[in-house]
Parts: C-alpha cells; sequence; structure tokens
C-alpha cells in the first residue's frame, strides 16, 4: 500500500464494502486514518450512490426491533439475501436514511449508521404518542450539515366567520436541530398539514412531503423544506396533472422527483420533473399496467392491485423500477419491454417499515 500513489489507493478502498473498511481499520493506525478521512468517506459514498440502491426493512415478527437490509447489488439474479444488522433503538419507527445514516423515532430521535455501529439519541421532542406529526430527515450539500426536522400539528380554534384563505384547520409548528448541536431550534409556524405515509423523499438538499388540502385547496400540494435556507416552498405542479386525490405517492427515480399516482385501470401512472422546481419540466414518463402478467398470478392475487398498496419504491441503473404491492410483494418492472419479474427474498419477512438506503462511511 505504500508504494501507491494516495489516489490510486483511495480509489481502490472507494470499491470496497463498508464492512471490509470498517474491519480494515483494525489494521494499523495509518489504515484507520484513511479510512476515516473525509476524503475517502465522501469519495465512497460517490461510489456507492452510482450503484443500486438497498432497502432496509423493519420487523417486529417474530422478534421486535429487528433490521434487515437487501442488496440488490449483490445478487442481481434468484433470491434475494437478507441481511441482518444491528440498530440499538428500542421499539423505534424507521424514518428515513440519509448518505448512510438511517433516523429512528420513539421518545427520542435516534440516528445511527448501522454498518459502521455509530450511534447517538437525541432527546426532548414534543411529538409523543398522543400528538401527531411527521419527522423529517436529510442532509445539506451546501452546509455539508445533516438535519432532523419535527413538524408538530395543532388545531386551530374555530371561529365563528371563517377567512377562505383560513381554511386549513391545522397550524404545524417547526423545529429543527443540527447533527453536532444539543439544541433544537424553533422555526415558528407553517400551514402545512402532511399526509401520514412513506412519501418523504429528498432532492436537491430538499424534504418533500405531500400536504393534505384544505377546504379552498382541491389537490393535494408538494411542499418541499430547503434544509439550507430552512425555508417551505411549494414545488410547481403541471397543470395536467389530474391526479387523484386518494392515491398519490412521492418517489425519486433516477434522481427525479417523480409522482405516482393510480389511473383509469388501477395501474399506476408516474411523473417526473426532469428539471428541478421548472414547472414546464413535469413529463409522464411511466404508464405501468393494472394487472399482474398470466405467470404472476396466484389464486389470492387475482385481482386488480388495490390503490393503496401499489407503489413504486425505487430505480435501477438497468432502468427496471421495484415495486411494492400486495402488502408484503415486490416486483421489477421492465419499462423498456413492459414486463414483471417476481422478487423473491431468501425467507419471508413480515416488515412494518422500510427505506430506500445508500451505505456510506458517514460517521456521528
Amino acid at each position: 500500500m505504500e508504494r501507491l500513489p494516495p489516489d490510486v489507493v483511495l480509489d481502490i478502498l472507494s470499491r470496497l464494502p463498508i464492512t471490509t473498511l470498517v474491519q480494515s481499520k483494525s489494521v494499523c493506525r495509518s489504515w484507520r486514518s484513511i479510512i476515516q478521512s473525509s476524503v475517502l468517506v465522501d469519495k465512497h459514498l460517490s461510489y456507492m450512490a452510482e450503484n443500486d440502491p438497498c432497502i432496509i426493512f423493519q420487523s417486529h415478527v417474530p422478534t421486535p426491533d429487528q433490521y434487515y437490509l437487501a442488496d440488490f447489488a449483490a445478487c442481481s439474479e434468484g433470491n434475494k439475501s437478507l441481511k441482518k444488522i444491528p440498530v440499538s433503538a428500542i421499539d423505534a419507527t424507521l424514518v428515513a436514511s440519509s448518505n448512510g445514516l438511517l433516523c429512528l423515532f420513539n421518545s427520542s430521535v435516534h440516528i445511527c449508521n448501522p454498518l459502521t455501529m455509530d450511534s447517538v439519541e437525541i432527546p426532548n421532542l414534543l411529538r409523543d404518542h398522543g400528538i401527531s406529526g411527521v419527522l423529517g430527515f436529510g442532509f445539506s450539500p451546501t452546509t455539508k450539515e445533516y438535519k432532523v426536522v419535527e413538524i408538530i400539528y395543532r388545531r386551530k380554534r374555530l371561529r365563528l366567520h371563517p377567512h377562505p384563505a383560513d381554511s386549513n384547520p391545522f397550524q404545524s409548528q417547526v423545529r429543527i436541530l443540527t447533527l453536532g448541536s444539543s439544541q433544537w431550534r424553533s422555526l415558528g409556524m407553517a400551514p402545512y398539514h402532511f399526509i401520514q405515509r412513506p412519501s418523504q423523499v429528498t432532492v436537491n438538499g430538499r424534504l418533500h412531503w405531500i400536504s393534505h388540502p384544505g377546504n379552498v385547496v382541491i389537490y393535494h400540494r408538494i411542499i418541499s423544506f430547503d434544509l439550507t435556507a430552512e425555508q417551505f416552498q411549494e414545488v410547481p405542479r403541471a397543470d395536467y396533472m389530474t391526479l387523484d386525490r386518494r392515491f398519490l405517492d412521492l418517489v425519486v427515480l433516477r434522481g427525479h422527483l417523480c409522482v405516482a399516482a393510480t389511473n383509469a385501470s388501477c395501474g399506476l401512472d408516474i411523473w417526473a420533473m426532469k428539471e428541478y422546481n421548472v414547472k414546464e419540466s413535469w413529463v409522464k414518463e411511466f404508464v405501468i399496467g393494472g394487472y399482474l402478467p398470466e405467470e404472476l398470478r396466484h389464486s389470492s392475487y387475482r385481482v386488480p392491485f388495490f390503490k393503496s398498496d401499489f407503489r413504486a419504491v425505487c430505480s435501477f441503473r438497468n432502468g427496471k423500477i421495484l415495486l411494492k404491492l400486495m402488502g408484503k410483494r415486490f416486483l421489477l418492472y421492465d419499462p423498456v419491454h413492459e414486463k414483471f419479474e417476481d422478487i423473491m427474498f431468501e425467507r419471508t419477512l413480515n416488515w412494518s417499515k422500510m427505506v430506500v438506503h445508500v451505505g456510506g462511511l458517514v460517521s456521528i
């Protein structure tokens, strides 16, 4: 290693699995210094982002607080392997993933890297089991900071003669915490009520949610939160996007912010914003059929997809899209040949939550 140029060493190390790099830190001090350096962390993360993403599942059956990683890049054919990963948070809910870090919450927020075993607990949440709201977690590429956003919903007092513009019955209290700081900061109130579903996505250093419409707004809105400026903004929506109000989802495919909604045949229409925050760049990119092909039908699946259970999860380098349907079932959809491939895991998994995950060496 000493005889190789430093840039060659970094290039070699950036292509190794995270578990191998973690073990290699024990070889000597110089290896530990290289592996922990920000240069290698960033280079390794860039390389990992070019590969197919993983999926992390949270399972409570038969044993609570079990977490599994499905690495699609490592096993492209046959049954997909599941690797059990250690997460120390007890009775927690999986929230989001960012650059290899997971965000979970119970009575506190927990941030951990399940592959390097780094973790930190953030107390003093306003949200508890009696208060509704959402948590957000992401990375600001401008400030190089990881931030946790807490949004709590409090119902407004009813007025005798409410103004039409004040038709939203909820007012959201917003707080934010930067990892490395011990203090939450208040960002005041925001007039949004985000839908409780796994639709938080991150694009261009901004978190995105679907906002529940009020009495005046007759369609769902996409609201972004800039992790650098720490401000909310409505994402422009194409005029022709006549989306089903009840069954709407956000997903990131090929690096683009996408909106998915069920169509008339109970299939899935997916719009992609080709140029971020430009209204005219929305295009309907995929129209996925609403029925399983004959070779994938089983006795319990001979019905159209249930709208609430038909979701796009992520995309892969070969252009295929991972779909979730019928609760625990997954398919790979090839949009070029319009074919489906059943995804089988090596073991039956009764999971409650899942997130798309790109592994990284980021330490907390």
